[in-house]
Parts: C-alpha cells; sequence; structure tokens
C-alpha cells in the first residue's frame, strides 16, 4: 500500500476520532473571508479551546461516514472549514454566530451536537442560549427564590408577632 494512501487513512482516523470526542461540532463556509478575518476567528475559537480544521471534503465525508454521521455528507461541498470543541457544547456555535452576524462571507452549514446532525437553524439556536455560567446564574437564582421567600414570610411573621407584643 502507498504512503499517500495511508496517510490518507490516517486523517480520515484523526477526523472520526475527533467527530466522536467532541461535544459540539459546527461546518462552516469560509469562502470570501480574508486572511486576517480567519486569523481572527481561529484566534477567538482557540481561546475558547475549540479546533478550527480545514480537511479536504473527500476524507471528512468518509470520518463521517466512519462516525456515523452520515447526514453531513450532503454540506460537505466547497472550501469547509471544521469546528471541534470537547468540552463546551455552546462556545462554537456562539462564537461562529457572532462572527457570521459581522462577516456575511461566513456561513454555517451544519453541526453535530452531542453526537447528532444539527441543521443551520439548530446551530443558530444553540448560539443563542446563555453561556453555561449564565445558565449555572439562572439556575441558582431559581433555586434561591423559595429559600429567599421563606425567610421574609419568617421575618415578616415576627415582625407581626412583635408588634402584637408592645
Amino acid at each position: 500500500m502507498s504512503s499517500a494512501i495511508e496517510q490518507k487513512k490516517q486523517i480520515v482516523e484523526e477526523i472520526a476520532d475527533k467527530f466522536k470526542a467532541s461535544v459540539s461540532t459546527i461546518v462552516v463556509d469560509y469562502r470570501g473571508l480574508t486572511v486576517a478575518e480567519v486569523t481572527e476567528l481561529r484566534k477567538q475559537l482557540r481561546e475558547a479551546g475549540v479546533e478550527f480544521k480545514v480537511y479536504k471534503n473527500s476524507l471528512t465525508r468518509r470520518a463521517a461516514e466512519f462516525a456515523e454521521l452520515t447526514g453531513l455528507n450532503e454540506v460537505l461541498t466547497g472550501p469547509n472549514a471544521v469546528a471541534f470543541s470537547t468540552e463546551d457544547v455552546v462556545a462554537p456555535a456562539k462564537i461562529i454566530n457572532d462572527f457570521a452576524k459581522k462577516h456575511e462571507a461566513l456561513e454555517i452549514k451544519a453541526g453535530v451536537i452531542e453526537g447528532n446532525v444539527a441543521s443551520v437553524d439548530e446551530v443558530k439556536a444553540l448560539a443563542e442560549l446563555p453561556s453555561r455560567e449564565g445558565l449555572l446564574s439562572m439556575l441558582l437564582s431559581v433555586l434561591q427564590a423559595p429559600i429567599r421567600n421563606l425567610a421574609l414570610a419568617a421575618k415578616a411573621v415576627a415582625d407581626q408577632k412583635e408588634e402584637q407584643g408592645a
């Protein structure tokens, strides 16, 4: 077997492993972006712990089939880049969606969210969610509300008893 075929097999395995290990993957068409704009997008994604790579479509298609994500194959045409996140589900969608709003040349094509192929609309809906910290603070405030109300009610009862006693 030639070394070129061996290298391609390794790349397909690498991409398939990234698909499987990622909690969130976004496929974008970056045609029309300048080098400076792509560099800025890469920088933003890197700071969030997201890997942004460009692979040949034929290799990415094989990797998607290997990872049982055949729904991606129809969007893998033209120049594509793939953002892989192994930690934060929302980060790549949020960063890419915000970047696409400022740079119309960037087009979200599809995504994979926790092993399920997602449409453009689903990726954009995910991008509109608050960050993990924001969601945790919302949960915390919801959990604190009953305790706060109980404390206020106990204080009101104590104040009422104090007025009756005086």
